[in-house]
């Protein structure tokens, strides 16, 4: 698989000014780290820095890796919000967003609602509760691409543009594909059905998830955060142990 990025570019000085330590990102799941080399946005993951005043402000926020004109890698944050901002929206497309459907819209409205600026795919990060954008002439050039690459008729294409999820057969195999603005093309290919598809877009987690030199676990409520080994309790300790020895028992 090529990667947007190699490992050895990774920003860490930046990311542990954030509180996201080298070993942190290291011990984030395989798949995880790839996505991000590639581009893709990361979890919704814990962040603090010190204000001017000393205070200690902490966060929760999505990153992911852009590379500036110098060549340079650099990070982009996506903050956790504390509620959706739909200001823009009518009240069909908001409902269309809760559902997870991207829509087309404008990233302005006057005082009257009239649409302006300019014209994009919108959709809803459910986690972060973000609304996500990418201008119409992006996704578009894209699933024409799909749309040559597959032969699509124009009622697949137009399928496609309004958001749905399109199922094909290749070459004996069922495809799914879809628009999912946390992807790094804007647009999602999955091996098998709508469900599939749908299913990938969200990664499920465990309670705990160790790595080499810590575990990352999530509470009920969905929130990652990080545990150094040192800090364990004998609970995670005794978690350990259970996961290593089934790993032995394969």
């Amino acid at each position: 698989m090529i990667y947007n990025f190699d490992e050895n570019e990774m920003p860490y000085g930046t990311l542990e000014r954030f509180g996201l330590t080298q070993e942190m990102i290291e011990d984030l799941p395989t798949d995880i780290l790839q996505n991000i080399l590639n581009g893709r946005h990361s979890p919704v993951l814990p962040v603090h820095i010190i204000a001017d005043d000393g205070e200690e402000v902490k966060a929760r926020t999505r990153f992911c890796l852009v590379r500036t004109p110098e060549g340079n890698v650099d990070v982009l944050f996506f903050p956790k919000l504390d509620e959706y901002d739909f200001k823009v929206f009518n009240e069909q497309q908001k409902q269309n967003l809760l559902a997870g459907k991207p829509i087309i819209g404008h990233l302005e409205s006057n005082e009257s609602g009239n649409e302006l600026g300019t014209k994009c795919f919108f959709q809803l990060d459910q986690e972060s509760k973000q609304v996500l954008s990418v201008p119409t002439p992006v996704i578009g050039r894209n699933i024409q691409y799909l749309t040559d690459r597959y032969h699509l008729t124009g009622a697949e294409m137009q399928k496609l543009q309004n958001g749905e999820i399109l199922s094909i057969i290749e070459d004996d195999d069922e495809i799914s594909i879809g628009i999912d603005l946390n992807s790094n093309t804007g647009i999602r290919l999955a091996a098998g059905n709508e469900q599939v598809w749908r299913r990938e877009a969200k990664r499920e987690w465990d309670k705990y998830n160790f790595g080499i030199f810590g575990c990352w676990t999530m509470d009920e409520n969905g929130n990652l955060d990080y545990i150094h080994e040192e800090d364990y309790s004998e609970e995670i300790w005794n978690e350990q142990k259970k996961q290593g020895m089934r790993m032995m028992q394969r």
